[in-house]
């Protein structure tokens, strides 16, 4: 049996990298960072999921995008493979931040290698020796896990299934 569990640590690498490549359409306070554990899924590191269109009309909600990395897979990488694998999870984020997904035509070996290549320099560029220190630092100052959770979005959420009406 497959088990989730919110990773705030995933959760504060995403929001560096998408504060590093100024990745302005993510809105982080609507992505959630899961790890799983026990998943039979053959090839696969991590999945970019969505709530999609119907489900945010019929809830009355906007779209969030959750970013599960497979704990068996993910956790064997290098830090730097891991980055690239989380790339490649934001980039299927549409510029639209509407539900859907930007595909692999596009999202694909070699726009995710040039986007990483960018973010290591960028990395590298605001770091001295060590490429992970501005990480190291980032993480540091990004507070507890507990700042992760967006209070706002949830008390929203719950405002919402209470005014709505059942059919």
């Amino acid at each position: 049996m497959i088990k989730y569990k919110l990773d705030p640590d995933i959760l504060r690498r995403l929001r560096h990298i998408v504060e590093t490549l100024d990745l302005q359409h993510v809105e982080m306070s609507r992505i959630y960072a899961v790890k799983s554990f026990g998943s039979g899924a053959r090839g696969t590191l991590a999945r970019c999921h969505a709530l999609g269109k119907i489900f945010q009309k019929a809830m009355d909600i906007r779209a969030i995008y959750i970013i599960e990395v497979i704990s068996e897979k993910f956790d064997k990488l290098s830090k730097e493979d891991q980055d690239e694998v989380l790339i490649h999870e934001l980039m299927h984020i549409p510029k639209s931040f509407g539900g859907g997904f930007v595909h692999h035509n596009v999202v694909n070996d070699k726009n995710v290698k040039a986007l990483h290549k960018h973010y290591k320099k960028l990395v590298e560029e605001n770091s001295s020796g060590n490429k992970y220190e501005h990480l190291e630092r980032y993480l540091e100052k990004s507070g507890s896990s507990d700042e992760l959770v967006n209070d706002n979005f949830i008390e929203d959420q719950d405002k919402n299934i209470k005014k709505r009406r059942w059919f």
